[in-house]
């Protein structure tokens, strides 16, 4: 007797019909934006760490829908609130008519196979897909975008220019209203600053360097509590 397949239950079951979208190919450049976004991509993950609504994510297709692919688009990182991340996660893409809703914030690192399209054309679909915020982040300090940071918030349906700023230290920032945060061109990198708090979120590297200084100090704590103990 053959027997019968065991029925999927609980999470397997929910996610069960899921089809993932293939990957993007790679473009030759890809590198030169792989690190940069991912501390990026990673930092803003810690500072919403705890919500369980939300997509912070990147290097997937972007669409509407899957039968027309002349607007699919890879953005670097796509940020979208009030929804399942595990799903979109394992469709390996954003299609906004799945979802039921289009992302509340996209985010393009400059590269030299990108640089027009980011600008332009991209620029031109997100607005047409009603995505709130679309900033770009040129680690050339503006070689390639024409200015190391530059924003758009989408107002009566149009992009405006988000406000940048300059310090005279040569800091270069802009608020970023849907996250709460600014977005700040320092030190060669693109941090994230919290103004609630009045410090940069914490980057990976920072982020395990804390982990690993409280975990000294919880070491240190018990070391001390065992010896008074036998004192």
């Amino acid at each position: 007797m053959t027997s019968k397949p065991k029925q999927q239950t609980g999470v397997e079951d929910k996610y069960a019909h899921i089809k993932p979208l293939p990957d993007p190919p790679k473009r030759p450049d890809a590198m030169r934006q792989f690190l940069p976004n991912s501390r990026t991509v990673l930092t803003l993950r810690y500072f919403f760490r705890d919500r369980q609504d939300i997509l912070i994510n990147g290097q997937g297709y972007l669409c509407h829908d899957t039968r027309d692919r002349s607007n699919w688009t890879v953005p670097d990182c796509v940020i979208a609130f009030g929804v399942d991340p595990l799903a979109i996660e394992l469709r390996n893409g954003y299609v906004i008519s799945e979802v039921g809703k289009q992302p509340d914030f996209v985010l393009e690192v400059a590269s030299e196979s990108t640089r027009r399209r980011d600008i332009e054309a991209k620029r031109k679909i997100y607005e047409d897909r009603g995505i709130a915020e679309y900033w770009r982040h040129d680690t050339t300090k503006g070689e390639l975008y024409g200015a190391a940071l530059a924003g758009d918030r989408l107002v009566d349906g149009v992009y405006q220019p988000v406000e940048i700023n300059t310090d005279p230290d040569g800091t270069i920032w802009g608020h970023s209203p849907i996250l709460g945060v600014d977005l700040v061109w320092h030190a060669e990198k693109l941090r994230v600053f919290d103004p609630m708090s009045g410090e940069y979120v914490p980057d990976p590297d920072e982020a395990f360097e804390r982990a690993r200084t409280a975990e000294a100090e919880v070491a240190r704590l018990q070391e001390e509590l065992r010896r008074l103990r036998e004192e």
